[in-house]
């Protein structure tokens, strides 16, 4: 009798113990916003500086050729040799022009004797005309042979190549090649949306890594009137003066536009986040206890901060602190 009448106040003890540890359940598991920190973004005047690199190259190669088929006698220059514009390089065998000089001659004598025998009725006027322009082609020939018998150098320059010695027939290949290497040239493959943007005779600088942050004034002097359809790039042309001799060809250059000074959005470096597995970058932007992740388009790298070129406004309160466990929309709390 006792046992049955203490079952039911048991039963009661027991459904207050569940209530109250379903209580304390709820206030273990209420959980804390989010705490972040945040700066507001303003704009700065940014210089509109592009970079782009390309290999040094020679302003203008030529290579020193003769079309008289003659042996070559004699190479006054050698690799490395600075030349002048004008200036005697390859001297060519003679011994071809002697033996048209001879023709020539011989043809004369026939050119007068068909003149003479025209005026005394016993020629035709149709045999001295075919003489006459053998005459003048081998002439012609030999003068032609006599320019190619001394080379000289159409630039100043340096020797490059030397493709064969004393003696030798030339065949195929050029006897020397001469680089102008002053001024020289960089090609650079700019972004198709620069296009508007680039000027003929626009100054730029340009910087090598063999010189450090040494400087090296140079222009633009051709634009390409094509855009490359697979890189949306197009080539530019830049001249560098080439001071001291400082600048070899094949060198690793950096060539840098500027195209003025803009006011730009810029932000925190560390607002700024990547996403896993792509190139997109976004940042936090704080409203109202809450917080929306908005992708930007970065500009230049400012030391601590990023250009933005779209995605948020100046006056917009970004998360520079706690964004490791934000989520779009998700309530937050400032740092206090």
């Amino acid at each position: 009798m006792k046992t049955t009448k203490l079952l039911p106040i048991a039963m009661l003890v027991l459904a207050l113990a569940s209530c109250s540890s379903k209580d304390d359940k709820k206030v273990e598991i209420k959980e804390e916003l989010p705490i972040v920190e945040v700066a507001t973004i303003g704009e700065e005047a940014v210089k509109q500086i592009s970079e782009y690199t390309g290999t040094v190259e020679a302003f203008k190669t030529n290579n020193i050729s003769s079309n008289s088929g003659s042996r070559i006698k004699r190479i006054l220059v050698d690799v490395g040799s600075r030349v002048a514009r004008g200036q005697r390089l390859v001297i060519l065998d003679d011994v071809n022009i002697a033996q048209q000089q001879i023709a020539l001659a011989n043809l004369k004598r026939e050119l007068d004797r068909a003149r003479e025998l025209v005026k005394i009725g016993g020629g035709t006027q149709q045999a001295v005309d075919q003489l006459q322009a053998q005459y003048d082609a081998t002439a012609r020939a030999i003068r032609t042979m006599q320019e190619n018998t001394v080379l000289t150098s159409p630039v100043s320059g340096v020797v490059t190549a030397k493709n064969y010695d004393a003696g030798d027939l030339p065949a195929g290949l050029p006897i020397l090649t001469i680089e102008q290497q002053n001024p020289l040239k960089v090609i650079v493959n700019v972004n198709e949306s620069e296009y508007p943007k680039v000027k003929r005779g626009m100054p730029v600088v340009v910087k090598f890594d063999t010189y450090g942050d040494e400087t090296f004034q140079g222009q633009v002097y051709l634009i390409h009137p094509t855009v490359d359809a697979t890189s949306r790039t197009f080539q530019v042309e830049v001249a560098i003066t080439n001071r001291s001799d400082k600048v070899r060809t094949g060198m690793f250059a950096r060539v840098n536009f500027n195209y003025g000074t803009t006011h730009s959005v810029v932000v925190p470096d560390r607002a700024v986040q990547k996403q896993v597995g792509s190139g997109v970058r976004y940042v936090w932007v704080y409203q109202g206890g809450e917080v929306e992740l908005r992708e930007v388009e970065l500009g230049q790298r400012l030391e601590d901060r990023y250009e933005v070129k779209g995605g948020v406004a100046a006056g917009s309160q970004v998360v520079v602190a706690g964004a490791s466990r934000l989520q779009d929309g998700a309530k937050v709390q400032l740092k206090k």
